[in-house]
C-alpha cells in the first residue's frame, strides 16, 4: 500500500521556518525506518511538500502523520491519499516490494 502525503502550510513559509529542523529530523527518522520513500519540497516551495510512504497500513500513516513537528506545531497539514498499486514501473517494484516486506 501507497500514500500520498501531501504537505500543506497554514500560513506562510516563514511560520513553518522555526520547525524545520524538527520536522527535518521527523524526515529523517521515517526515511531511514523505510516508511518514507520520497520526500521534497513543492515547486514553489511556499506551497508545501508532498512524501510518497509505503508498507504501513491508513491508520499507522496517520499516526506518523500527526507526529509531524509542523502539524504539531499547526504550521502544516497533511491531506493523506491512500494508493493500492495495480501497475508499478520495472525501475520500482524491487524497492517497492522491499519497502513493504520491510514493515511486516
Amino acid at each position: 500500500m501507497l500514500h500520498l502525503l501531501i504537505v500543506s502550510y497554514t500560513g506562510s513559509e516563514e511560520d513553518a521556518a522555526p520547525f524545520v529542523r524538527d520536522h527535518v529530523e521527523y524526515l529523517e527518522r521515517h526515511h531511514a525506518d523505510g516508511v518514507f520513500l520520497v520526500s521534497g519540497q513543492t515547486v514553489p516551495s511556499s506551497q508545501g511538500g508532498a512524501i510518497v510512504a509505503c508498507g504501513v497500513d491508513r491508520e499507522a500513516i496517520e499516526r506518523i502523520s500527526a507526529e509531524d513537528p509542523f502539524v504539531v506545531n499547526g504550521v502544516a497539514t497533511h491531506a493523506i491519499t491512500t494508493i493500492e498499486p495495480g501497475r508499478v514501473h520495472a525501475a520500482l517494484a524491487a524497492p517497492l516490494t522491499a519497502a513493504a516486506a520491510s514493515r511486516d
